[in-house]
Formats: structure tokens, C-alpha cells, sequence
């Protein structure tokens, strides 16, 4: 049926580029346009409610109604709507949220940067890292690692870390001096009988060999995700993270944690780095820091990294990066509110009590459907992941986009799924969910997938 003239369905093919969509496929069916939220749930123009199985882009950890939040920014948009922090201005709210941040970091930290998304914040922390390092006299010590499948962002430099081949497809990405490791998949990485201990040796001696390949001397930084997120939400082999720590240690590389999807009780502890034994010399966080009410990120940096920043900006004069927008007082006093909530409703361990139900149910329910090869995750985000021979590992065609097919067939059953690449649907719902909301959830999840599974079949057996 073809949407009214003026309706925004119409509005929107003719005047919106979309981010992550295929431009002429959306000039054909449009957008789904949701028009309020509601807890868990969200609405679209006809009135129908989805639960939100991603917290919209793994963020909305407060759900999509919360009036504390909104009565944070009025009373700050009256008091002082705006102000930066260039040339050592600042305002109570920044350094307030500075201070919790500090107080809740995972390992030691100094100072807080503070930027607008976490590509903007990877982005920062890739420059202090070279900043760092010209100003403590080693000017070849540049070169960054980071992971096949890891998500970093979108920006120029953040996106040249991410390692996902659409990221860089047309966009001459990635960038020199960038450099990516394999993915620690053990399900699809690990060799015939090769144990997740044996696994993380394995991926730590190849970073080890690509650290003393490109010269110990001319490599910064490695970057990591607790849990790699878009990637396919995969959660490290045993050992690794320890493994991969003791190889930076030897060649004084420095540890960046993206907790941008990870921080804030997603994976059952405050951050993922504490749910692996991460300790980061760096940390980048957002999404959650706000419950995306506001666009907000921001850097940790450890003392030995601000002292050499410090020393850098005084060789200068000026440490010369920052946005206007850093540490606007507006999203900084939602973040403030944001994390007094956490501490209140005892977030974290709220997501302990309600995880067994969806990691739990999820496999008992899942793990042996035909369509379904692997069931991972920890605390509130999952995937689970579809193949078309169980017993190879085997994923479908992606030509086929079985994935996207599902995704779309959970929307008639009440849901907003994000699939990921390798045909997994991703389950990272906001953190204020009750078991009864997982278990509908995964009730309308197994509609969805069951009614897949006799599209497929049918279709198998239609005449070629």
C-alpha cells in the first residue's frame, strides 16, 4: 500500500540519509517511525509497541521513559543551558560527573575528557595516544591494534579500528598505521579439540608476533571491547584477557577498554573490564553514561598518561583538541542524574538478578532449535547466532540475509531486533527489564524464529 502524500514515511525517503541502511532499499520500503517511548517498549505512528530487544543501539539502559532524566535537563537547560570548557572554563556539572566517573572506574585513573558519542571518544583517545608519545620523546611509538570484527566507531580513526569490512568499504578506510588482530570467536576461531585456554594462547602469541613484527618501538595501543559488541556480541575465551595483558605489559603497549557498550552493569559487573580483569591505562565510555537521554562520552585516562599530556600541552601551550559541545552542562546533568539512579536502584545488581533469565533462557530454549548454531553472551547482552548446517558451523548465504529476514518477521510479533554480520541477532535489552519482560520477549523471539523455519522449509521444498 502506498503511504498518504504527506505522511512521514514519505517525508522521510525524500529528505533523510540514514545511518547503517541501504539507500535504495529504503526508497522502496521506507522506515518503521516510532513515535513514543514507554519502559521497554516503544510505539510506532500506528500505535503498535515493540520491546526494544537492544535498548535501541545498545543504550537505552533506563528504558525510553524516565522523568528524572527530563526534569535533570529543565533544571539545567534554566539554569545554565550551555557552556564549554576551552582555555580552563568549566561548570559544576562537568566537573561533578568528572568526579563519579573517577570514583568509578575499574583501574586507577587521573582525569575525564569529555566528548558527544564514543566514536568521538576513540577518536580522542587515539590522539592523546600520539600526542603522548611525541611528548615523552618517542615520536615512532604510533601504531595502534585492535580486533577483526571489534567496533570502535564510525569516525575517520575510530572506524579504520573498527574491523568490519563494511566500515571501510568505498571510505578508503582504514587509515596507516592501523592494525588488526584475529577475532577471539572460539566457537568459529578455534581449532578441531583446541580449548578456550589453548585458543588465548594462540590469539596472544599472534599479538605478540604482530607487536615484534612492526617493531615494539613504533606500537601504542592496543583496543579491545570487554565484549565485542556489534561485532556479534562475543565474548572472550578464558584466560584471554589476561593473556593478551601480559604480551602489552613486555612491550609497554597501552590497554584502551571501549566500555562503550559494555559500561554501566551490562555485563553484571559496573564495567566489562571488571567482569574480564581488564586494567585499562585508558578507558573510553558512553551510550549508557547518559541512557542516551543526551549525547555524552567520555575518556579516562590513567596518571601516567595525563602527565605526559600535561607535559605535552605546556611544550605548546595548549592541549589543542576538544568540541564544543565537551562537556556541555546539559547532558553532563543527565549523566550526573543517570548515575545517581544506578547507585539507587542498585543497578548492577538488579542485572544480576534478572540475567539467568535471559542468558539461561536463551540457551534451554534455543540452543537446540534447527536454525540456531551458538547462543553466547553474559549479564543483559546476548546473541544468538544462525546456521544452516549445525554440525558444520556452516552460516547461511549471506546473499540470502537471513537475519534481516527474521528481524523483519519479529517486528509482526512485537519486537526491534538488531542483527549483527554472521547472522546473529543480538539481545541487549535496557537494564530495567523484570524477568516477566525477558521471558515475553524470548516468547515472541521463538515465534519469530519458528515461523522463519517454515518459510525456509517451504521454500525448500518449492519447485526451482
Amino acid at each position: 500500500m502506498t503511504p498518504p502524500r504527506n505522511s512521514n514515511a514519505v517525508r522521510d525517503i525524500a529528505s533523510v540519509l540514514h545511518p547503517y541502511t541501504d539507500g535504495r532499499a529504503h526508497q522502496k520500503n521506507g522506515p518503521l517511525v516510532i513515535t513514543r517511548g514507554e519502559g521497554v517498549r516503544v510505539f510506532d505512528e500506528q500505535g503498535n509497541s515493540y520491546i526494544e530487544t537492544v535498548a535501541g543501539l545498545w543504550c537505552a539502559s533506563l528504558g525510553f521513559s524516565n522523568e528524572r532524566l527530563v526534569e535533570a535537563a529543565t533544571r539545567q537547560m534554566r539554569q545554565l543551558p550551555f557552556y564549554h570548557g576551552f582555555t580552563g572554563r568549566s561548570h559544576e556539572p562537568q566537573i561533578e560527573l568528572a568526579e563519579m566517573l573517577l570514583e568509578r572506574a575499574p583501574a586507577p585513573m587521573s582525569k575525564v575528557f569529555f566528548a558527544n558519542s564514543g566514536s568521538e571518544a576513540n577518536d580522542s583517545a587515539i590522539k592523546m595516544i600520539w600526542y603522548f608519545n611525541n611528548a615523552t620523546g618517542r615520536p615512532q611509538k604510533k601504531k595502534i591494534i585492535a580486533r577483526i570484527k571489534g567496533y570502535h566507531g564510525v569516525t575517520l580513526a575510530a572506524a579504520s579500528l573498527t574491523g568490519l569490512p563494511a566500515n571501510h568499504k568505498l571510505f578508503d578506510l582504514p587509515i596507516a598505521g592501523i592494525h588488526h588482530v584475529s577475532t577471539p570467536h572460539h566457537y568459529h576461531g578455534a581449532n578441531e579439540g583446541e580449548s578456550e585456554e589453548d585458543f588465548a594462547t594462540r590469539l596472544a602469541n599472534e599479538l605478540e608476533e604482530v607487536i615484534l613484527r612492526e617493531g615494539p618501538d613504533t606500537v601504542a595501543a592496543f583496543f579491545a571491547e570487554p565484549i565485542m559488541g556489534a561485532g556479534g556480541v562475543l565474548v572472550p575465551p578464558a584466560t584471554y584477557f589476561e593473556k593478551v595483558q601480559a604480551v602489552l605489559r613486555r612491550h609497554d603497549v597501552l590497554f584502551v577498554a571501549d566500555e562503550v557498550i559494555c559500561g554501566f552493569g551490562r555485563t553484571g559487573e559496573y564495567w566489562g573490564s571488571q567482569a574480564f580483569g581488564i586494567q585499562p591505562d585508558i578507558l573510553t565510555c558512553a551510550k549508557a553514561l547518559s541512557s542516551s537521554f543526551l549525547p555524552i562520552s567520555a575518556v579516562m585516562v590513567n596518571e601516567r598518561v595525563f602527565e605526559g599530556l600535561a607535559d605535552g600541552s605546556q611544550s605548546v601551550g595548549t592541549f589543542g583538541h576538544g568540541f564544543t559541545y565537551s562537556g556541555h552542562p546539559v547532558p553532563a546533568a543527565v549523566a550526573v542524574e543517570t548515575l545517581k539512579i544506578y547507585d539507587e536502584m542498585d543497578l548492577v545488581g538488579h542485572v544480576r538478578s534478572v540475567a539467568p533469565a535471559m542468558q539461561d533462557g536463551l540457551r534451554k530454549r534455543f540452543s537446540d532449535h534447527p536454525l540456531v548454531g551458538e547462543v553466547r553472551g553474559r549479564g543483559l547482552i546476548a546473541a544468538v547466532e544462525l546456521v544452516e548446517d549445525k554440525a558444520a558451523r556452516r552460516n547461511f548465504d549471506p546473499a540470502r540475509k537471513i537475519a534481516p529476514r527474521l528481524s523483519k518477521i519479529a517486528e509482526s510479533h512485537g519486537l526491534i531486533m538488531r542483527f549483527l554480520p554472521g547472522d546473529g541477532i543480538a539481545f541487549s535489552p535496557p537494564l530495567i527489564i523484570t524477568e516477566a519482560e525477558v521471558n515475553d520477549m524470548l516468547d515472541r523471539f521463538g515465534r519469530a524464529l519458528d515461523e522463519l523455519q517454515v518459510q525456509l522449509r517451504r521454500e525448500s521444498l518449492a519447485p526451482v
